[in-house]
Formats: C-alpha cells, structure tokens, sequence
C-alpha cells in the first residue's frame, strides 16, 4: 500500500509549470495556461520557458491576468486544483506587483472619469446626428 503512494509524492516534488499556474487558478483550465506560457506571456525567473518546465519553490513567475500583469513567488506545489484561499498559499505577489497593480487600477479610476459612457444607447435621430458629426471630421 505504501509503494502505492510513494508515486503521487515525487510527482508532488516535480511538477509543470502550466499544472501549477492552474492548481494555484491562475487560469481556468491547463490548455489556456498552456496557450499563454507557449505565446511567451508567462516568464520563469525571468525567462521565456515551456509548459514543461519544472516548478520550484522559491522561482520568481511574471504573467498577466486581465489587464494587469501579477509577479509571484512560488511558496509550495500542488498537483490538484485547491480552493481559491489554498491555492493562494501556494505563491505570495511580490510588494513591487502589488503596487503596480494598484497604480494601474488607479488610472484606469481616473480615465473613466474623462471619458463617460452614456447611459442609454443612442436612439435613431441620435445615430444619424453622431454619423453626420462624423463624416464632417
């Protein structure tokens, strides 16, 4: 029975790097981290690296998410995916990444301001107005 379990420990100490940004629910499922680590959004220490690549604990991770993009240091590996407050504890952001994050959600605040949606659409008198605006630009 033990040698049974000795197998899912060392797949426990070697993990892939596209497994681990979904156990952590960096993406919602491996082919889209995989899509993202082989289109070059994710670096490993800094590096371009494959979906194969081997995590480690104590690697530095840089991807996006969203609009903003996360630097996370690895704290611990695992194979399954993890509600979302377990797998938080398998990396920590970096203080850099969390202000970052915050100035770019700052401006973006600040943007909207200047730049209001309307709060209805258009009806059709208003469209024609808009389209005769537009084509004396």
């Amino acid at each position: 029975m033990s040698s049974a379990k000795q197998p899912a420990q060392d797949t426990a100490t070697t993990l892939r790097l596209d497994k681990w940004l979904w156990a952590c629910r960096f993406y919602k499922t491996r082919a889209l981290a995989k899509e993202m680590i082989e289109g070059g959004k994710v670096h490993y220490n800094g590096q371009r690296c494959k979906a194969s690549r081997t995590v480690e604990p104590g690697a530095t991770v840089r991807l996006p998410q969203g609009t903003d993009e996360k630097v996370v240091v690895v704290l611990g590996l695992s194979e399954k995916r993890l509600a979302a407050p377990l797998a938080q504890q398998l990396y920590e952001e970096t203080a850099d990444s969390i202000e970052q994050r915050l100035k770019r959600a700052e401006l973006r605040k600040t943007n909207s301001l200047f730049a209001p949606h309307p709060e209805t659409k258009p009806d059709k008198k208003e469209r024609r107005k808009l389209l005769l605006l537009k084509s004396q630009q």
